[in-house]
């Protein structure tokens, strides 16, 4: 039977080894930690714990995961305190990370030891079968997470407290927490007030994020929550995530295609512009609209029919945003000049030549092999 954190004692958890570590310097010493990364490193210490012991008791029919659980998390533990005295010793003989650790991340970090742990608590089963790359050992890892998480088998702020020690051994570079040193209690605490590690939570309305507070302004540009203007300018104020999902629908600013582009208008417009563009630009229409009606025609050839129309009818177009009814009433007034004579441009020319050409070498190729009659 699975116990519950409660039972789960402040010895077992073995911080004093990693207090020790830092025992004559932590009076004046900062040792705030970033959110994230704590956060991080207490989840791969769960799913860590997960894979330990879904690994160890996989084909076991006297053990589960649940009933070596409490014993894996005590190994677990003693082999990271172990691990992370080795991982100081190094650091101070090579002045820096140890070569081996290819990853800066601290949370990469305590994964790679906890995979090292893991490892060693397979059983043979899980050793010589294809489990390892299974699915199934995917989800039954997933699924003893979400049943230490609904029994509070260990707690998250245990689990955190756990992490920042951790996070203080192997963060070498002194990237993801404080170490500075104060004189008195008293600097300490003003500096804790603007430290870069304090934590801060968002103040935007829905947002439930926590984070450091030199990751302001990364966590300002992706929040989910955080209202800002239409990308396109309208006149809205709405949250980053409803942002894309307004431009491309009801956003008044939204870029159309001219209602006109079944009669080759090309123009894109905002949707709220959509009378002005009709307004603006009647004179472009009627044009395009005679073209359409007078198919064959070219544009020289209409140019003086589209100018007497503006000049005399231009008005009766104003105000028309359908395209059959724009057409209809080109249509009406353009019956109403001289009958138009179409001359066809150079290329529709050029066209009935070749074809005149094709014909009359047919023609006389029929001719010639066309036998005469004799007299």
């Amino acid at each position: 039977m699975m116990e519950t954190d409660t039972c789960f004692t402040e010895v077992d958890l073995k911080p004093e080894k990693f207090e020790d570590i830092r025992e004559e310097v932590e009076k004046f010493f900062c040792m705030l930690c970033d959110k994230e990364m704590v956060h991080k490193i207490a989840l791969v210490l769960l799913e860590g714990l997960s894979t330990a012991c879904v690994d160890n008791t996989t084909g076991d029919i006297f053990k589960s995961s649940g009933t070596v659980a409490s014993d894996i998390r005590k190994k677990m533990l003693e082999y990271l305190t172990v691990r992370c005295q080795s991982f100081i010793a190094e650091t101070l003989i090579l002045g820096g990370r140890p070569e081996d650790e290819l990853s800066d991340q601290p949370s990469d970090i305590i994964s790679d030891m906890i995979e090292d742990f893991t490892g060693l608590k397979r059983n043979l089963l899980t050793k010589v079968s294809g489990w390892l790359l299974s699915e199934l050992r995917e989800d039954r890892i997933d699924d003893f997470v979400q049943e230490m998480e609904l029994n509070s088998f260990w707690l998250l702020n245990r689990r955190e407290n756990i992490a920042r020690n951790l996070l203080m051994v192997v963060d070498s570079m002194n990237e993801y927490h404080c170490n500075m040193k104060f004189k008195s209690e008293a600097e300490l605490e003003q500096h804790r007030l603007q430290c870069g590690s304090r934590t801060l939570l968002c103040e935007n309305e829905g947002c439930t994020a926590a984070y450091s507070a030199a990751n302001a302004e990364k966590h300002d540009l992706i929040c989910p929550f955080k209202r800002l203007p239409c990308e396109q300018k309208c006149s809205e104020i709405l949250i980053r995530q409803e942002m894309d999902k307004h431009c491309i629908t009801v956003c008044p600013m939204k870029l159309v295609n001219c209602p006109f582009y079944s009669i080759w208008c090309k123009a894109t417009v905002p949707k709220c512009n959509i009378k002005q563009h009709f307004s603006d630009d009647v004179r472009p229409h009627l044009r395009l609209a005679l073209i359409y009606l007078h198919k064959g025609a070219s544009t020289e050839n209409l140019r003086s029919r589209a100018e007497r129309i503006e000049l005399e009818s231009v008005d009766r177009l104003l105000g028309i945003q359908s395209v059959r009814s724009f057409t209809d009433a080109v249509k009406d007034l353009d019956s109403k000049l001289e009958p138009f004579k179409v001359e066809k441009n150079h290329q529709l020319i050029a066209e009935d030549i070749m074809k005149d050409i094709k014909a009359s070498t047919s023609e006389d190729s029929l001719d010639k092999n066309t036998v005469k009659p004799e007299s």
